[in-house]
């Protein structure tokens, strides 16, 4: 028997559904990404402008309160929905922030969204496994989103606080790291990617602080793609006319861990497409920064100018050198 057959033989006897030939393909190829909306992010996440987070995999954006998670959530959302007119969205959202209005503002068409308010780790997990396993009923693809992982609780917790008890929750860490073990793979062989917010918070004891995300590792080891976020405001003169964010890649199996870069949140027209492409443009020298002005394939202008007016700096040819550019700044072993 061929060494092939041989192990089609195997998989056959395993009864193991997800069992496969290396060289056929496997669960945990990515052959899809999904736009954020934003170039320099999706270059971050993939090291392409036009991919963004994997299609079959869990990724989180994490952040300090206000620093714009459930924009980015809602703008990888909105994204996905136009991609095809049967792709369905399962928002689970644990704080009560969200509202019609704000999901209708943004250009979400709100018959396609679930929203499934949930205050526990155990009723996300129960819930999100039996959505899973239904999956297959749909005609297009799901994207479940879960904003914020920070703000579950445990029924421990609840039953504690019903009962006056003060004692700290030791089973919430145990509990999420059990809940993404269980999601992982079954997230893989659907091909449903999970998108979750978190939050961030000061290490404390260190000679040099940083942000630590919470939950407990279990996040940490599950997730393919981990984001933590820091916001400086937006302004022309005195008014703040939003945030730009500097994301780091904590961590990524795609793209090179360590790695940052910059985009804008804008409080009217959302995520900004082409915000920190200037910064790439610059180091790849695509713009030459001479003074206080960027000498361009179409002539010399200010930083405000071509953010201002991004399709006439940015043209096709341009875009082409910042694909290759991303590719290279991004990607593992690509040499500079």
């Amino acid at each position: 028997m061929a060494v092939k057959d041989f192990i089609k033989q195997l998989i056959k006897e395993s009864d193991n559904d997800m069992a496969s030939i290396v060289s056929s393909g496997i669960i945990g190829d990515c052959s899809n990404f999904l736009s954020t909306g934003s170039y320099s992010l999706n270059a971050l996440l993939s090291g392409s402008m036009y991919g963004g987070v994997p299609s079959n995999k869990i990724s989180c954006f994490a952040g300090s309160e206000a620093v714009g998670k459930t924009f980015i959530t809602l703008s990888i959302a909105n994204n996905f929905l136009k991609e095809d007119k049967d792709n369905i969205v399962i928002y689970f959202e644990s704080e009560g922030a969200l509202t019609k209005d704000m999901i209708e503002e943004r250009g979400l068409d709100t018959n396609r969204i679930g929203l499934f308010p949930v205050a526990t780790v155990e009723e996300f997990r129960t819930q999100c496994v039996k959505i899973i396993e239904n999956s297959k009923r749909s005609k297009g693809q799901l994207m479940i989103f879960l904003d914020s992982l920070g703000n579950l609780s445990t029924m421990k917790e609840m039953g504690d606080v019903a009962s006056g008890s003060d004692k700290r929750d030791m089973t919430r860490a145990p509990m999420i790291r059990g809940t993404f073990r269980t999601l992982a793979l079954k997230l893989a062989q659907k091909n449903i990617p999970l998108i979750i917010t978190n939050h961030t918070y000061d290490s404390i004891g260190s000679m040099f602080p940083k942000k630590e995300i919470s939950g407990g590792g279990g996040i940490k080891y599950a997730a393919s793609v981990i984001v933590t976020m820091v916001k400086r405001k937006f302004k022309d003169g005195t008014d703040i006319l939003g945030n730009i964010v500097k994301a780091k890649l904590v961590k990524g199996r795609m793209t090179k861990e360590e790695s940052v870069m910059e985009f804008l949140l804008d409080y009217e027209t959302g995520l900004d497409k082409h915000y920190g492409l200037i910064a790439l443009a610059e180091k790849y020298e695509i713009f030459k920064k001479v003074s206080t002005r960027y000498e361009t394939p179409v002539g010399k202008a200010f930083e405000k100018t071509i953010v201002n007016d991004p399709e006439k700096y940015f043209t096709e040819d341009v875009m082409k050198k910042l694909e290759e550019s991303a590719h290279q700044e991004f990607h593992y072993g690509s040499s500079k």
